[in-house]
């Protein structure tokens, strides 16, 4: 499990990069894109240097702004993006069960 503290904040979260590494070998997603929240953006480096090291996927960021979790860029298809995963401040509650979805771009 990643935990991370915000030097600023003392607020301890979790990226779930275990998750997120197991999720693109499963689906054996060779180009990925991740979606950030502004405030996760800082770490955005850190993240695509971890899961690259431990899927060999090329991971590039979206650097757009994320207005919660119906703000999927889509344009990302175009770039030959085979899954997207993204972050947020919480747990998306509606869907299966609590479970958050994931979405595959195809």
């Amino acid at each position: 499990m990643d935990k991370r503290q915000d030097k600023y904040t003392k607020i301890t979260y979790n990226l779930e990069l275990d998750r997120a590494a197991e999720i693109i070998k499963r689906e054996k997603a060779k180009r990925v894109c991740i979606q950030l929240p502004d405030g996760l953006k800082p770490e955005g480096k850190r993240i695509v240097d971890e899961l690259h090291e431990r899927t060999g996927a090329e991971i590039i960021i979206w650097a757009g702004s994320c207005f919660g979790a119906c703000d999927l860029p889509l344009e990302v298809e175009r770039l030959g993006v085979e899954l997207l995963i993204q972050w947020g401040h919480a747990q998306w509650i509606y869907a299966h069960g609590g479970e958050p979805q994931e979405k595959i771009v195809k």
